[in-house]
């Protein structure tokens, strides 16, 4: 069942449960319950107006509940009663009988002309009964018979409150122990201990949700007190790399975290059991952590003293637990153990452990999702990993994002509410500082950024359940209060509220189900720029070790919509549709320019389907590697056109039309390079033919220096725009740069008069090959290569005007400073280590430069350290040279070995290098 029928399923039901009911009238004499409501199946019916829970329903097996917050609304709200019984006894024959407990025989005797009903001492199906009636305090002698009825189809309608039995029971497990629970806990549904608010609540058309309903459902304290007792850390230390856990769920809470709030430990009730999940199977046997896994142990068996099971494949975790006074033995999971102790890593048998749990059993499960989500990216992990699939129900998650070894210490039971990151916590005081002005404390507003982060990364779970509805709800009404902020250059964002406003609103729009109604809180100002419909667009690609953009020459506006129809030859084999140009990623940036992420892919699934992208952007077809396709067409039902030329394609007549597209973005894509900015900058290009023959010429340049066919095997791509991850500009496909050089890129007079070396330097970077380079030293230095080639013989340049650095005073200081420093390789790095290389440009000529690369191409094993790799460049150089160059590297404080030494040494030396007199 997909997410949007089983929400589908869920709207239905609670339309037909309030059939004709207008409004639900809860006040009286008796002071309800709050309910609180986990797993996939409950929800909500009556919520009032402190997001307290007073009626829901929900399914278990074959079967269904409705659960009241109090026993008088069986008497209250007849016609209500009367919709419940209809709904618990759907599909079945019509005169089934209504079984009902005689505590309850008012609703018998109110409702006799409607249903035909079986009055009973005590829960019995031996009368054929479809639906059982009864008071929450009347069922715990036929608990386990009334679940089983339930899961075989029947139906259950009880009522009840837990707030006076707490009350007399303040040392006891309200969740596990109250009467009522031992019922309806199994669904999802728990009378809580808090007394709910009883108002007259409207009806409303759908499933009622509230910012005020994302609360924790328990404070933990007695639970972290029994699992903490005698715990003074939790030794990760040893290099073991553990998962982060996601806490979700109402009744899952952290047991051990980082100091930023990372939880690698957890623990959670599901149903009438408990489970402890731990981030890395291997932690189970260590002997530091036996003291804590002593306690989890008698915290899940609960008292039994049964059998703890332990996975055969735990073995070393199996003789720490043997020497607990614990009943352990090896097995697989079966359902007659009290607990269960395994890895998260096995499928087979998700429902049987989850149905274990929440008639009871206790479950311990270790194990991490980072490596299985590294090995399956195009999987989502968070629903298809065999771990999340058992645990996502319980209210926790394994991440990808994984831990580093380390002592940390456990939180303090009575403190861990307050100076414990809980996602559910922090979501709900955020909610209440920006819907009600309420004040975070410093702890809350210290984890407004993680809150971000986990608040995007929940939305990427199946919206299969109401606890997702709920939290979504959430987020909507943070949003529809606050607003998004309006980020731009002018305007930027700093604050930690408004980046998660900024974050959240992108992340709530992909999953929206009514994004119309979202999007004016999103984007303000969104101006309806002109379209063309059904464009055709020829899709001709032969890619190599990578993936390759294609360019399409239109645009999406912010939050536009989009059909497009794909060749089938295309479906299914990894190509992707792509909306948006700028892949940076921002998040980690102090002060945002724009939203953190404002792309979006859409896997090729079907031959038609529907595109868009909250921040608008280019559209492009991402063909994956090592593929060939060949006159395929893609047709764009809608989009508006962008400035958009190619060589050889578009003409000069038909430019001065385009370079007036109305998109924000233009695309000149020449023989190599594709050039990707804003599109005022070519506005006034008249001649982009003069622009391309100038550009052209550089990229052949680029590739004669490397030794490589004229024609790139993938174009490159350069992106100017408004913030990028990191530097001025950064190498990558495509090349990433600020706004500024835009300008002077699409100017052929500022390329021919003035230096581009930045430009090249990074195109450069994408030249740069594992080896023939010797990381950290010369990342910077050797793509300079390429600048200086560039400019040498294409522009025109002499050497010492290319860049500053390159005048001829500066890089003699340059050279002696590292000289007079004692030759540490620690200290030759970027402009300091490309002297070194201009000096054998200087001496053998570019030539000498090429014919090594060019070696470099057909070498086999190469060493993987930079020690073995320079001894084999100055061997390389030396043979191509045909001089022997170790006295020169080695002047330079390269580790020249004497076996590189001995290998040259019947070749001429190189004595009058520039080195040479200097001692």
């Amino acid at each position: 069942m997909s997410s949007s029928q089983s929400t589908l399923q869920l709207e239905n039901t609670y339309v037909s449960l309030m059939r004709g009911l207008r409004q639900l009238d809860l006040r009286g004499p008796g002071v309800p319950s709050d309910l609180v409501l986990t797993g996939d199946n409950a929800f909500p019916l009556a919520m009032n107006s402190q997001g307290q829970v007073l009626m829901a329903a929900s399914m278990y097996g074959s079967g269904r509940i409705v659960v009241l917050g109090h026993e008088s609304y069986l008497g209250t709200l007849p016609d209500f009663v009367v919709n419940a019984i209809n709904w618990l006894k759907e599909g079945k024959a019509p005169n089934v009988p209504v079984g009902v407990h005689v505590h309850s025989k008012h609703v018998a005797e109110k409702l006799q002309s409607t249903f035909k009903f079986e009055i009973m001492n005590n829960f019995s199906s031996d009368k054929g009964i479809g639906v059982y009636v009864t008071d929450a305090y009347s069922v715990e002698a036929k608990a386990k018979d009334i679940i089983e009825f339930m899961k075989s189809g029947g139906g259950v309608l009880i009522g009840g409150q837990a707030w006076s039995w707490a009350h007399g029971h303040p040392k006891d497990n309200t969740l596990l122990q109250f009467s009522g629970n031992k019922v309806s806990g199994v669904t999802g549904v728990y009378f809580s201990k808090h007394e709910g608010k009883a108002e007259c609540i409207p009806v409303y058309p759908k499933i009622p949700a509230s910012w005020m309903s994302v609360v924790i459902g328990r404070d933990f304290e007695d639970d972290l007190d029994f699992l903490l007792q005698g715990i003074s850390e939790f030794d990760l230390m040893n290099g073991v790399v553990a998962s982060e856990l996601l806490i979700h769920g109402p009744l899952a809470f952290p047991i051990g975290t980082t100091p930023d709030g990372r939880a690698f430990l957890a623990g959670a009730y599901y149903g009438q059991g408990r489970v402890v999940v731990i981030t890395h199977e291997g932690l189970m046997k260590r002997e530091t952590l036996a003291p804590f896994f002593t306690n989890a142990l008698h915290w899940l068996d609960e008292g039994r003293q049964g059998v703890i099971g332990v996975s055969p494949d735990l073995n070393q975790a199996f003789e720490v637990f043997k020497k607990f006074d614990l009943n352990c033995v090896k097995t697989n999971f079966r359902k007659d153990l009290s607990v269960y102790v395994g890895t998260v890593y096995k499928g087979d048998q998700i429902e049987e452990m989850q149905e274990f749990v929440a008639e009871g059993g206790g479950l311990l499960l270790g194990g991490h999702a980072w490596h299985w989500a590294s090995c399956n990216k195009d999987k989502n992990y968070m629903t298809e990993f065999a771990g999340n699939k058992i645990l996502n129900k319980m209210g926790m998650t394994l991440l990808e994002k994984y831990i580093t070894d380390g002592a940390y210490k456990p939180p303090v039971p009575s403190q861990a509410i307050k100076n414990t990151y809980h996602f559910r916590h922090v979501l709900h005081k955020f909610a209440g500082h920006v819907t009600k002005g309420e004040n975070l404390d410093k702890h809350e507003e210290e984890w407004l950024s993680k809150l971000s982060g986990d608040c995007a990364t929940y939305l990427h779970m199946d919206a299969n359940s109401n606890n997702y509805k709920q939290i979504l709800h959430t987020f909507t009404e943070i949003i529809k209060e606050a607003g998004m902020p309006q980020v731009c250059e002018s305007s930027p964002v700093k604050s930690a509220r408004d980046k998660f406003l900024l974050n959240v609103g992108t992340e709530v729009y992909k999953v929206h189900p009514n994004i119309h109604e979202l999007l004016p809180y999103l984007i303000k100002n969104n101006p309806l720029l002109p379209v063309v419909y059904n464009q055709h667009i020829n899709i001709d690609v032969d890619t190599a070790d990578g993936e390759e953009w294609v360019s399409t020459g239109l645009y999406l506006s912010p939050g536009m919509r989009t059909y497009m129809a794909l060749p089938a030859n295309i479906v299914n084999k990894g190509w992707n549709v792509q909306i948006g140009c700028q892949t940076d990623k921002l998040h980690n940036a102090a002060e945002l320019k724009r939203a953190p992420c404002v792309y979006e892919r859409f896997p090729v699934t079907a031959e038609m389907m529907e595109v868009h992208n909250l921040w608008g952007g280019l559209i492009y077809l991402v063909a994956p590697p090592k593929t060939q396709v060949t006159g395929a067409e893609v047709i764009v039902q809608m989009a508006v056109p962008a400035p958009y030329y190619k060589s050889g394609v578009t003409s000069l007549q038909a430019w001065q039309l385009l370079r007036t597209a109305p998109a924000p973005w233009a695309e000149l894509e020449f023989e190599n390079i594709i050039f990707t900015v804003p599109s005022e900058e070519v506005r006034s290009l008249d001649h982009p033919d003069k622009l391309a023959e100038l550009w052209d010429k550089i990229m052949r340049a680029i590739a004669d220096l490397a030794v490589i066919p004229h024609k790139f095997k993938r174009k490159e791509r350069f992106l100017c725009e408004v913030q990028i991850s990191h530097g001025w500009m950064h190498a990558g496909y495509p090349v990433m740069a600020f706004r500024a050089p835009a300008a002077t890129i699409v100017d052929v007079n500022y390329t021919k008069t003035k230096p581009i070396w930045g430009v090249i330097h990074e195109l450069g970077h994408n030249q740069q090959r594992a080896s023939w380079e010797f990381p950290d030293h010369t990342t910077e230095c050797t793509c300079n290569l390429w600048s200086l080639y560039v400019h040498e013989t294409v522009l025109g340049f002499p050497r010492e005007k290319c860049e500053p650095a390159m005048d001829k005073s500066n890089r003699r200081s340059r050279m002696e400073e590292y000289l007079k420093k004692g030759r540490n390789l620690k200290d030759w790095n970027t402009f300091v280590a490309l002297e070194t290389y201009v000096q054998l440009v200087e001496r053998f000529g570019w030539d000498s430069i090429k014919k090594v690369f060019a070696a470099y191409h057909t070498m086999q094993k190469v060493p993987g350290d930079n020690k073995g790799k320079m001894n084999l460049y100055c061997e390389t150089f030396s043979v191509t040279v045909a001089m022997n160059l170790t006295g020169f590297f080695k002047a330079w404080g390269w580790p020249i070995e004497s076996d590189t030494e001995q290998k040259l040494s019947k070749l001429p030396a190189w004595t009058d290098h520039p080195l040479a007199k200097y001692k």
